[in-house]
């Protein structure tokens, strides 16, 4: 394992000799002409997701889902990770900046086996950091520093970067991404869940943007990577568009109806008008035309010859099924009209294609599972 004090003192080497280039692999392989990245569709699988891996998900992936995912025709899952999941340190206490350093190899391993089999099934896999150093949108676990104003927390940013890199030094871009870090937004709190969520300045953002696609890039410079919309994933970031960097967006628009009493997202769930599909919410009317609004900023990057793909996607299990899937399917036909891929949140799970626990659907049994086959043929068509 590489030592922080060996990596700080290569940092300043690493940024000024790597490549920012890469996205042109894909020229020959699009599947749409419209995108400068391949129309990849799949599923978010969230095995990495906590920081205690003692505290594992409840859905993990398996081999059959690798399997059911290629027999019905998608070639994508997103592993967002958080960074504390695979290293060696003391939960007992806040972990310590130089602790952050500590991988566990052994952890490591175990992603590297969940890569592994998604590529024996023919998928693309986009490794994310939806806790970086410094930086996540959920609470749960105490950071040391900021991402987006400490140096201290940049660097350890870009070394746990290169340290992935490394791990897929020769693995095609074809079947490996790195999705820098999941949702991104300002917080000047890190550890307060309540702290106000700002725009992170775009030359604030394109700085530790470039300085972990160099530590990549360092590695081998034809790697693609992926950065988040400002926002929380939802806006575009104009000073990242001329980075060779592809980007990923969010398919939660309205959030009325992708988490219709999330209490996570919502303070006073009891007090939401159940949804519908057109339809007013707030004195305003919802429909195809303002989601096409909405997403017209990033159609206009695809147009501009950046890959845009949208890292997740998806509807809590307390909308109403049938507004569920009139939305995604207008939200769908958006994306595959201007050659967006996506991945959904989640495979198996409140979001999900299996075990989802909705109230209102006619689930079909599936080796025991309980698959909402309505949802898995709109997915299908798209």
């Amino acid at each position: 394992m590489e030592s922080r004090r060996s990596f700080l003192k290569k940092t300043a080497a690493v940024a000024a000799g790597a490549t920012l280039g890469g996205l042109a692999a894909f020229s020959a392989c699009q599947r749409k002409p419209l995108n400068a990245i391949p129309r990849w569709r799949g599923f978010n699988l969230l095995d990495f997701f906590t920081p205690d891996p003692q505290n594992t998900w409840v859905n993990p992936a398996t081999e059959d889902h690798f399997r059911w995912m290629a027999d019905w025709g998608f070639d994508f899952v997103r592993l967002p990770m958080a960074y504390p999941n695979y290293l060696d340190f003391d939960r007992s206490k806040p972990i310590t900046p130089d602790e952050v350093y500590q991988i566990d190899d052994q952890a490591v391993d175990r992603i590297d086996a969940l890569v592994a089999m998604a590529h024996n099934y023919g998928m693309h896999v986009s490794l994310n950091l939806h806790r970086a150093p410094g930086y996540c949108i959920n609470a749960g676990f105490h950071e040391p520093y900021n991402l987006w104003l400490d140096e201290e927390a940049q660097l350890a940013f870009n070394f746990h970067w290169e340290m992935w890199a490394k791990r897929y030094r020769n693995v095609s871009s074809e079947k490996i991404s790195f999705d820098l870090v999941n949702e991104p937004a300002m917080r000047e709190d890190m550890n307060d869940q309540h702290s106000p969520v700002t725009s992170i300045p775009g030359d604030t953002y394109r700085k530790v943007a470039m300085g972990a696609a160099n530590a990549i890039r360092s590695v081998n410079r034809n790697h693609l990577v992926i950065a988040g919309g400002n926002d929380v994933g939802t806006t575009v970031v104009p000073e990242l568009l001329d980075l060779g960097i592809a980007k990923s967006n969010r398919g939660y628009f309205p959030a009325h109806i992708s988490h219709y009493r999330a209490p996570w997202a919502f303070a006073d769930i009891d007090s939401m008008p159940e949804p519908r599909w057109p339809g007013h919410y707030n004195n305003r009317y919802y429909s195809r035309e303002l989601l096409m609004e909405h997403y017209a900023p990033w159609i206009e990057v695809v147009k501009q010859g950046v890959g845009v793909h949208c890292g997740e996607l998806g509807c809590y299990n307390q909308t109403p099924h049938d507004v569920f899937l009139r939305w995604f399917s207008d939200t769908l036909d958006i994306f595959t009209e201007h050659g967006i891929g996506w991945g959904l949140w989640e495979f198996s799970g409140n979001f999900g294609l299996l075990d989802s626990g909705r109230q209102d659907v006619e689930y079909e049994e599936w080796y025991g599972h309980k698959l909402d086959r309505k949802l898995l043929d709109l997915l299908r068509r798209h």
